[in-house]
């Protein structure tokens, strides 16, 4: 049931909760989630009635039940599609995409990187868990290369989508990293995420305790999570490590990792990351599961890349009122017939 809130009142997180039971696992990641995006919404600056959520179909496409905006529950892979629509038809609306690893990279992967070349103005969170959860325990496009599930009881033989990547390989011009488990990177990366004109990629490490317990726990552990993980600044050296005693540098295009106590390099000497730096972005994507000369790097967190461009709705109107102007408003049953047409006598 939705609530009236008056202009003059302050929303608080729970004007965007809907009241329902949240019917996720005990332990599951999906919770974190949900809390963070309804406690920075109250601060966005943006009017209730705006939000709109599109979801696919999983764990995580319950989300649109749970908040108390607008929202549309869609089909299996197409919340893309659906909310490129929703953009198109009202560009005022502040839209909210919500997808798993499966529903997103799978049967919609092809509107996923389509969606990221077209640059509309939209969020999109993926919800990646590294398995199918809805339908218990099948292995996903994110599980690594030999993971044994109900559907690769062998072990799985393909290599996985990096989601990084493949946003950059797409066009995408935002793409960040956070996880249910650092409650505070999640909520900067939502607000950064919302502040880019333009389609914001967030892939957030989720738990499923049940199908794929602890896959990220090693980015997110006080005992390894300085060591695993490379949280990113813009304008900051990649630097990490327990005692924050390593870093990266770059030795022409390859990264290098470099002790800064013990081989006569300093902090001066790391690589400065750049959002905007694309060529950059394609390699701190491959921090993953690639090594670099038989090295492999920490996981990054943070934004990646940060690109401004013109965005797909304005590009639309502003393309219907140049031809407006040219040709003036043509009816609609002229532009279904076309030029092309003949009379069969």
């Amino acid at each position: 049931m939705e609530t009236l809130i008056l202009d003059n009142e302050k929303l608080n997180p729970k004007d965007f909760s809907s009241g329902m039971d949240v019917k996720w696992c005990p332990g599951c990641g999906d919770y974190s989630i949900l809390k963070q995006v309804q406690t920075i919404f109250p601060d966005l600056g943006v009017e209730k009635e705006k939000f709109v959520f599109i979801s696919g179909i999983g764990c995580s496409s319950r989300f649109t039940y749970y908040m108390d905006t607008y929202g549309i529950h869609s089909i299996h892979g197409r919340a893309a599609a659906i909310a490129s629509g929703v953009k198109a038809a009202n560009p005022d609306l502040d839209v909210w995409i919500v997808s798993g690893d499966g529903d997103a990279f799978s049967i919609g992967g092809n509107h996923f990187i389509h969606l990221m070349r077209k640059n509309f103005n939209v969020n999109y969170l993926v919800f990646n868990n590294q398995i199918y959860s809805l339908t218990k325990g099948q292995y996903s496009p994110t599980s690594e290369r030999g993971k044994i599930t109900k559907s690769s009881p062998f072990g799985t033989i393909e290599e996985p989508f990096n989601p990084s990547e493949l946003a950059l390989g797409a066009k995408a011009s935002f793409v960040s990293r956070t996880l249910d488990r650092d409650p505070k990177h999640m909520q900067s990366i939502l607000k950064r995420a919302h502040q880019h004109k333009g389609t914001s990629f967030v892939e957030v490490y989720q738990n499923c305790p049940v199908f794929n317990d602890g896959t990220f726990f090693a980015y997110s552990d006080k005992e390894t999570k300085k060591e695993a993980a490379l949280f990113l600044e813009n304008a900051k050296p990649l630097i990490f490590g327990n005692n924050d005693d390593k870093g990266i540098r770059l030795d022409g295009l390859t990264p290098v990792l470099v002790d800064l106590n013990s081989n006569g390099y300093s902090v001066d000497d790391l690589w400065i990351h750049d959002e905007k730096d694309k060529t950059k972005a394609n390699l701190i994507s491959r921090f993953f599961d690639t090594s670099f000369n038989g090295t492999y790097f920490p996981r990054p967190f943070g934004v990646i890349y940060a690109e401004e461009r013109p965005v797909y709705e304005e590009n639309m109107e502003h393309q219907i009122e140049e031809v407006e102007t040219k040709k003036g408003k043509i009816p609609l049953s002229k532009i279904l017939s076309g030029d092309k047409t003949w009379n069969i006598i």
